[in-house]
């Protein structure tokens, strides 16, 4: 069993030496074990998409792709606080839309870009066939890390969630589409990609309202020095 194992080094060794790999790229054996030839890596098939994405978008690169990707980002967001619905469906998907503008309702928003933290850079590309083969969709997955602030009003004026003041560190993954076969196809934002390590979100804060007395036309709220009542405890059994 050594000497099988030693050969089997060996060889793939000496595959190795042959193919000219880079030594950070992963290889590895398929499921046969006649099979001396190593599966397709990662970066092996990111870089075989990055091609056919070139094919239908020449001006494509993976170099300026990142800053167009945040630009985009940025204007989107900006539109999404203007409630600029035109401006809105041109950078983002069908797909997207809806989970962006979902709950704003009767709501003031406030968010700002202040800085990159990191560069962003593409980490994860697809191109999948949708509904019928030759259908080809584009989708870049793109890492930003970045400072931001955002505060959300309800209509009443007051704040429900974040501040103005308070600037935060983001690290997001965003995923922006393509419709490749479309020769008028843009780039647009299409989601986020949320990891489950992730921490929870911050709770919103939201206006009630308390039922109280009925006042009369010459009294006051104050003058009754009216106490809310507590909700009584209630025991729950399983």
């Amino acid at each position: 069993i050594r000497c099988c194992f030693r050969s089997a080094q060996r060889s793939a060794t000496s595959f190795l030496r042959r193919r000219r790999l880079k030594p950070g790229l992963r290889v590895w054996w398929s499921g046969s074990s006649t099979s001396r030839e190593p599966s397709i890596s990662h970066a092996q098939v990111t870089l075989r998409v990055f091609r056919k994405i070139k094919d239908h978008d020449p001006e494509f690169s993976t170099k300026e792709f990142p800053a167009l990707a945040q630009q985009i980002f940025i204007d989107a967001h900006a539109a999404l606080t203007q409630f600029n619905k035109e401006k809105l469906h041109s950078l983002v998907t069908e797909r997207c839309y809806p989970e962006m503008v979902r709950g704003n309702r009767y709501k003031t928003l406030r968010w700002r870009f202040i800085e990159s933290l990191e560069p962003p850079r593409v980490v994860h590309a697809r191109c999948p066939d949708m509904i019928s083969k030759g259908n080809l969709y584009g989708q870049v997955t793109l890492r930003m890390h970045s400072r931001q602030t955002l505060a959300i009003y309800d209509r009443f004026g007051r704040l429900m969630l974040g501040d103005e003041d308070e600037p935060r560190d983001v690290l997001e993954y965003i995923v922006l589409e393509r419709h490749l076969v479309n020769p008028y196809g843009c780039w647009r934002l299409h989601g986020k990609i949320v990891p489950a390590w992730a921490p929870p979100k911050d709770p919103i804060i939201k206006t009630v309202l308390i039922p109280g007395p009925k006042l009369k036309p010459e009294e006051e709220f104050k003058d009754l020095n009216y106490q809310v009542p507590k909700p009584a405890a209630v025991q729950w059994h399983k």
